[in-house]
């Protein structure tokens, strides 16, 4: 099945595809099983590196404010670092619950695209500057989007910055210049 027809196929259309499109912003889908909520997992079932898959996390800044980080497989988020950044000691990660309550989407799902609309400050880990095309969710559940790293980056107004931590996990780091290709 051919890109076009996999995206006509999706019911409900998020709004991150919706603002793609109206940008005229290319992407590529990639779907996942739903109950599947990490990047390294995401990057297992759709057979990419976990390096270009950028998971979406809510932290809270030092004055209480929600800020949007988005940060490789294999790496975790350094508050001590996010929270320099804000003008503070440290920021913290959001609970499951308070993610959720603040961006109106589940976990798992949380997309910088969909929460556009919020104007909070995106951090992006520097490591995403290695990679032509990264993978980002799409706002739901089992659904990834391919997109350049420079358009994302202009999209969300997006601060490029050392926000990641090595996890002990991580895999060897790979540098893509063209979108993988998508699966089923």
């Amino acid at each position: 099945m051919g890109q076009q027809e996999k995206i006509n196929q999706i019911q409900n259309k998020p709004n991150s595809i919706r603002l793609l499109e109206k940008k005229k912003i290319p992407y590529k889908v990639f779907e996942f099983p739903p109950d599947i909520h990490s990047a390294e997992g995401v990057a297992e079932a759709v057979g990419v590196p976990p390096e270009i898959v950028f998971k979406s996390l809510i932290a809270i800044g030092p004055d209480g404010s929600p800020v949007i980080a988005l940060i490789p497989g294999g790496k975790r988020l350094n508050l001590k670092k996010l929270g320099s950044l804000l003008g503070g000691k440290k920021a913290k990660m959001a609970s499951h619950d308070d993610a959720e309550y603040l961006t109106g989407l589940k976990v798992g799902g949380i997309s910088a695209l969909s929460l556009i609309h919020k104007k909070w400050p995106v951090f992006i880990d520097a490591s995403a500057l290695e990679h032509e095309w990264i993978l980002v969710s799409a706002g739901v559940r089992g659904l990834n989007l391919g997109i350049q790293t420079k358009q994302l980056i202009d999209l969300v107004k997006a601060r490029i910055e050392e926000i990641g931590m090595r996890d002990e996990k991580a895999t060897g780091e790979m540098n893509y210049t063209s979108p993988p290709r998508t699966t089923k």
